[in-house]
């Protein structure tokens, strides 16, 4: 059985992800914003190990929760899930002056993907809007230009498979992919998402921990476990280590080999 670490597991296809695995006999670890949520996790995913908490919109508490997580031990595989839709109208500043989409949904898996112990998988939730996304990674603070929440969005999710696919091309001893759950009925989503919310979590989970061919690959992108196009500058190394670049000047924490 593996040990498996889920981002923002506190509701939605995080706690669908983990009430999957603990069935399925696995180690999982939750995350939530705080300690309240934190309880509440752990009360609806009965056979959770265990709960680390902090908020991942702002950068020193995103470095707490990986201190937290190293503290437990080491893991076969994160899901990185935690994520905010975007917010139409105006930006939304972190106390570290950042857009709140970009800390949450971009920088945040990249601090915990350098700092977390490197496990044999990583798995980063993306959307179909990552397609939508701007490859020239200009201006990621959006302190240069008009707000726009769907660009915003689009772009972190695009930043997730570039992420991936990174960890990917650094660490060749590691599975590191990207999906698309769909557009489903969540929080995030909304009632009205068509997509299957049944199948929503599955693909997380089989690239978390199954040992089928399919799932034991890197730098790949999925949709219901079937491979996916996928944005081509994601695939870019020279848009890859750009990205980096930036998360590095961001955040003050170094990608390491």
């Amino acid at each position: 059985m593996s040990r498996i670490l889920i981002t923002g597991s506190a509701d939605g296809l995080g706690q669908m992800a983990a009430t999957l695995l603990v069935k399925d006999g696995h180690q999982v670890v939750l995350h939530a914003r705080n300690q309240r949520r934190g309880d509440e996790a752990m009360a609806a995913v009965p056979g959770a190990e265990a709960v680390v908490t902090g908020d991942l919109s702002i950068i020193a508490e995103t470095i707490k929760v990986a201190e937290q997580v190293n503290k437990l031990g080491d893991f076969d595989a994160v899901i990185h899930n935690a994520a905010v839709g975007y917010q139409e109208g105006r930006r939304i500043a972190t106390v570290d002056g950042l857009p709140h989409v970009f800390a949450i949904n971009s920088l945040s898996p990249y601090i915990l993907t350098c700092l977390i112990n490197k496990p044999a998988r990583l798995v980063y939730l993306s959307s179909g809007l990552h397609r939508d996304g701007d490859p020239s990674l200009q201006d990621l603070e959006w302190n240069n230009r008009r707000w726009n929440g769907f660009s915003a969005y689009a772009d972190s999710k695009l930043h997730n498979v570039i992420l991936a696919f990174y960890a990917a091309r650094l660490w060749p001893d590691v599975y590191s992919n990207a999906l698309e759950p769909g557009w489903v009925a969540t929080k995030m989503g909304g009632p009205g998402a068509p997509d299957s919310l049944d199948e929503a979590p599955k693909t997380q989970v089989w690239l978390a921990v199954s040992d089928e061919p399919g799932a034991l690959v890197s730098s790949k992108y999925f949709y219901h476990k079937k491979l996916r196009t996928v944005h081509p500058a994601a695939s870019d190394p020279a848009v890859q280590d750009r990205f980096i670049a930036e998360c590095e000047r961001l955040s003050g924490v170094k990608f390491s080999a």
